[in-house]
């Protein structure tokens, strides 16, 4: 492991974790060894990996699959074609899964060749361009990652009113930095739980 800090909070998480645990370890150690300054963080509970203060991956742990969340992977060119749609909804992200330790040895290069793809990404300010106007509103990354992490949440936002749905995503979607949106959605979690609306 070279430039990139260890952070205490990952390593209580990957020795805690009951599934996944040395998937995600042989992951954090490819991405801590990668010859950049990258930052380990602890967000939305899982490792995050971000390079000037911008989210790069993040390694997710799911009943089927481990996966490394590339925050901006559809702009990726994926020589591969390993990558796959984060969900339904999301344009942005994209992941590369996993089932075994043998898939990530497998996988090492081109997870370290996309990784640094995405930072390249990243330091260019690339994004990924809007739709054009239409009636769908764009479902930001950060919500995304947490329907996806979170079937109860998922299956209360499903079951709310269309106008309802709609609400909670210009409101997230409404602030410009990550920071906020998460701040946004973390803070109505609770309400979407029980079934009512931003404003009920």
């Amino acid at each position: 492991m070279t430039k990139t800090k260890v952070n205490p909070k990952v390593e209580d998480y990957v020795r805690e974790i009951p599934i996944w645990q040395e998937v995600t370890e042989k992951l954090r150690t490819i991405l801590l060894d990668i010859d950049v300054e990258i930052t380990e963080e602890f967000k939305w509970h899982k490792p995050c990996y971000s390079v000037n203060q911008k989210n790069i991956v993040l390694i997710q742990g799911f009943k089927a699959y481990c996966a490394l969340l590339f925050f901006k992977g559809s702009l990726l060119t994926d020589p591969e074609r390993v990558l796959v749609d984060v969900g339904e909804n999301s344009r942005v992200g994209k992941q590369l899964r996993f089932t075994s330790v043998k898939d990530v040895e497998r996988l090492q290069k081109v997870i370290k060749a996309y990784v640094l793809e995405a930072i390249q990404v990243e330091k260019a300010g690339l994004k990924v361009e809007k739709k054009e106007k239409t009636n769908e509103i764009e479902m930001p990354e950060e919500f995304a990652i947490r329907l996806e992490e979170n079937a109860s949440l998922k299956a209360a936002f499903e079951a709310l009113t269309p106008g309802r749905r709609k609400a909670y995503l210009y409101y997230f979607a409404g602030a410009k930095q990550s920071k906020t949106r998460e701040a946004r959605i973390e803070k109505f979690i609770p309400q979407i739980l029980n079934g009512k609306g931003l404003r009920d």
